[in-house]
């Protein structure tokens, strides 16, 4: 598995180490390349010809079984899944799993680890564990992995992949060596988007906070023309055909529709008391002009709302409808009655 070009020193200081420790965290925002460096990390240490200074030769038994997710000393814990894959397929650490709704890990993911850690590896080497993300395994979960940890088996390395460390147990942070991984310096993500084919790699960088992985993400999955057809009519709240608007997207997923509205809000608040923006700098001048015609403290309100409807977008009673409140709310805030949108739509 390769890694990615701004996480070449570091991949190698991990590998030149005489002993890795038992259990580390990754930490770091999302869609910076921690799971991209977890796999490469991982084939390393399961590699049976490894190449200097460590790095997996791509050609043994054991590299040929982790590509095909099927290598019987790996151990995936996910939200998606238990055991699928191996995380060395792709770049990506932000897709959708492949069981939906399933958003925790379960403590009999945990508990299903006890055998495997206990057994001795099958090719007589050393057995991995990755868990990502970290923060998504319960209560019960966390309890167990750290029963684990308070007596770790000796062949046995576990990787904790995690975008909030904040939110894990302190006992099992204690327990762990602790990486923080950055995102890359603004010009080699450029670069690197750009080589991956990424049309107008600056305005999908900024878009994704600077986490490149999560702009390559969002150019695959045509994301910019999906958020298109929300913010293109935000433009112009006086003429918002919201009932129309909602019964378009209704279709999309409410977390990602959320989302884009938050970044979008957030450059108006960003634009009318920073005269800066962050997101959405295709759309400089239409962001310029609502946010000083806008009602700051609606908008602010708004954003609250936001945040709020976020908590509980994945899983909406009905996504239209909370797509019209949204909708209506939103032009509430340049003073445009429902009556008003109505009688345009």
């Amino acid at each position: 598995m390769d890694d990615l070009p701004w996480q070449h020193d570091a991949l190698d200081t991990m590998l030149g180490r005489a002993d890795l420790p038992q259990a580390l965290l990754l930490a770091g925002s999302k869609g910076i390349g921690k799971r991209t460096f977890a796999a490469a990390l991982i084939a390393a240490m399961l590699c049976e010809s490894p190449r200097p200074p460590g790095r997996a030769c791509g050609a043994c038994p054991s590299c040929e079984w982790l590509r095909a997710g099927s290598h019987p000393d790996f151990r995936l814990v996910s939200p998606q899944s238990e055991s699928e894959g191996d995380g060395s397929k792709g770049t990506d650490e932000t897709r959708p799993g492949t069981r939906k709704g399933s958003h925790q890990i379960a403590a009999e993911q945990v508990r299903m680890l006890a055998d495997f850690v206990n057994l001795s590896a099958h090719r007589a080497g050393r057995k991995v564990v990755l868990i990502s993300p970290a923060e998504a395994m319960n209560s019960f979960a966390a309890n167990s992995l750290l029963k684990i940890l308070e007596e770790p088996p000796g062949e046995t390395t576990f990787l904790l992949l995690t975008h909030q460390s904040q939110r894990l147990l302190p006992t099992i942070r204690s327990r762990c060596q602790r990486l923080d991984m950055a995102a890359p310096p603004h010009a080699q993500a450029i670069a690197w988007l750009e080589s991956q084919g990424v049309a107008d790699a600056s305005a999908a960088l900024a878009y994704a906070g600077g986490a490149p992985l999560e702009a390559l993400d969002a150019f695959r999955g045509n994301e910019r023309s999906r958020r298109s057809s929300l913010l293109t009519p935000l433009c112009e709240p006086a003429t918002l055909d919201v009932l129309g608007l909602a019964e378009t997207l209704a279709k999309e997923e409410m977390p990602s529709l959320v989302s884009w509205l938050q970044k979008w809000v957030y450059d108006l608040i960003a634009s009318r008391l920073a005269r800066r923006i962050r997101y959405n700098v295709a759309l400089i001048p239409a962001i310029e002009r609502l946010g000083r015609a806008a009602d700051i403290s609606r908008l602010l309100a708004y954003q609250r709302t936001l945040a709020e409807t976020q908590a509980v977008a994945g899983h909406p009673l009905n996504a239209q409808l909370l797509l019209e409140r949204l909708f209506f709310d939103y032009a509430e805030i340049w003073n445009v009655g429902e009556g008003e949108i109505d009688g345009r739509a």
